[in-house]
């Protein structure tokens, strides 16, 4: 009689009672996702706007924390050790690092590029990859995203509207959120992060998930168009479109062509209709298929930065011209076309001209600084974690898995990364954000099934 009453009764329904796919109760085990909570957030504070600001911010700082917690659990607590080829996948892009630094003219002012590229590619991703537990953490860092996007969108909404925003075509309109002209894709970038955790919510969303999260999810995704739409950022708007036809594509459901079309309806009647910079943003759009034929200044410094970066690659083909050498190198590969700078003024900050230092494409900024060497470990590492991704989605859709919404999430935001790089690269605050998305794609991709599955709780009913 005394043996059947051993097994502590209260507690197993407390496990399998828990919110699918958390495995723990309440917040008692996800308190180190608080360190990736706050790097999600903290870019939205309005630090160093002017330029002139320091080169680490406070989500530099929190996504540090968070590496050091993980440190901490696996030395003390050996807990989620990396498998061979996760550790593979997210420790491959330190090696071109490694080599550019070594190899670089003056390696020890390479030394502060070294430190960036591995928080940003290396550190953090494997941060967020060994700190997600489950489904339901994933989910918790992915709305983080949303509610940054949601600020951000606020504000730049109410900086077109009352003409406070960053200078653009003449006047102070051009929406920028909290990130200041020195930082015109900041606020872009974040709140097209969070239109696609929404949208891809909005397609998949989690199993006993209340009735009004679709709905919710669905709405904000479009709402979000508005603030996107007045970033006017092109390369953000191409890589968001593209992020979100894969999504529908690989979504599963009938209804992705509708979602589609009422997506883009809902677009066309709030920016459209209702007259939000529908003008500006008609010519912006219609500037995207002129850049050959008629290209406008900033995208004509593009092309020579783009050609400069070349130039470098071609001088040093393997291991390029080191970490941080591309401005040092600039001026002796670009042609006299290119400017002087850009001119940024408009959101609290008096003109300046802001220097141009990088080729804003990211993958020719690697071939530059870093050569063959870098590229192929950087890129490889990336098209691993997509095509992983994109198989898991895939592959677990076939079999009804529970955290579908988690696996579109990731590849939507994967796939906007890789896109968005082809016209930007690695600067300012949300700099921090980009190895929070490769992390979460990297924990759908390379993560066992045990910890991406939902729910958990019967498993572990059964063992008992």
């Amino acid at each position: 009689m005394a043996a059947t009453l051993t097994p502590p009764a209260p507690e197993a329904p407390a496990r399998t009672a828990s919110r699918p796919g958390t495995g723990t109760g309440g917040w008692r085990g996800r308190w180190p996702l608080l360190p990736l909570i706050a790097a999600v957030l903290l870019p939205a504070l309005p630090y160093g706007t002017g330029g002139d600001g320091p080169a680490a911010g406070p989500a530099d700082l929190a996504s540090g924390i968070a590496v050091l917690v993980c440190v901490g659990r696996l030395l003390y607590l050996r807990q989620r050790p990396l498998g061979v080829t996760a550790a593979l996948v997210l420790g491959l892009p330190a090696l071109g690092f490694a080599v550019a630094t070594v190899t670089a003219a003056d390696p020890a002012a390479a030394l502060p590029g070294l430190v960036r590229y591995l928080q940003v590619f290396v550190l953090v991703p494997t941060a967020v990859y060994l700190l997600l537990k489950d489904a339901h953490g994933f989910r918790i860092v992915a709305g983080a995203l949303v509610v940054l996007a949601v600020v951000q969108g606020a504000v730049g909404v109410k900086q077109y509207v009352t003409g406070t925003g960053a200078s653009y075509m003449g006047e102070e309109i051009r929406a920028v959120g909290t990130f200041g002209p020195s930082d015109i894709m900041g606020m872009a970038t974040v709140v097209a992060y969070g239109l696609l955790a929404a949208a891809a919510c909005a397609l998949r969303t989690p199993r006993n998930a209340p009735a009004w999260l679709r709905p919710c999810a669905a709405v904000l995704a479009v709402v979000l168009i508005v603030p996107l739409a007045l970033s006017f950022s092109r390369g953000v708007w191409i890589a968001t479109a593209a992020a979100l036809l894969v999504a529908l594509a690989l979504s599963g459901r009938r209804q992705a062509l509708t979602s589609l079309a009422v997506l883009g309806a809902s677009g066309v009647v709030l920016v459209g209709g209702f007259g939000i910079g529908s003008e500006m943003i008609a010519e912006r759009a219609a500037s995207v298929t002129q850049v050959t034929r008629a290209p406008d200044r900033s995208v004509s410094d593009r092309y020579a930065m783009w050609s400069a970066a070349g130039s470098m690659w071609r001088e040093q083909p393997v291991t390029g011209v080191g970490l941080k050498g591309f401005p040092a190198h600039r001026d002796a590969h670009a042609s006299i076309g290119l400017s002087s700078g850009s001119d940024t003024a408009g959101a609290g900050q008096e003109y300046r001209k802001q220097a141009l230092l990088s080729p804003h494409n990211m993958y020719l900024l690697i071939l530059s600084e870093q050569g063959l060497i870098g590229l192929t470990a950087v890129v490889g590492s990336w098209a691993a974690i997509l095509v992983g991704a994109v198989r898991r989605l895939v592959r677990e859709r076939s079999r009804g898995h529970a955290a579908l919404d988690c696996g579109l999430v990731a590849v939507a935001l994967m796939t906007w990364q890789c896109v968005n790089f082809l016209y930007s690269d690695i600067g300012g605050p949300t700099t921090v954000l980009s190895g929070v998305i490769l992390g979460l794609a990297a924990w759908w991709a390379l993560a066992g099934p045990e910890q991406a599955d939902v729910p958990a709780g019967p498993a572990k009913a059964g063992a008992a």
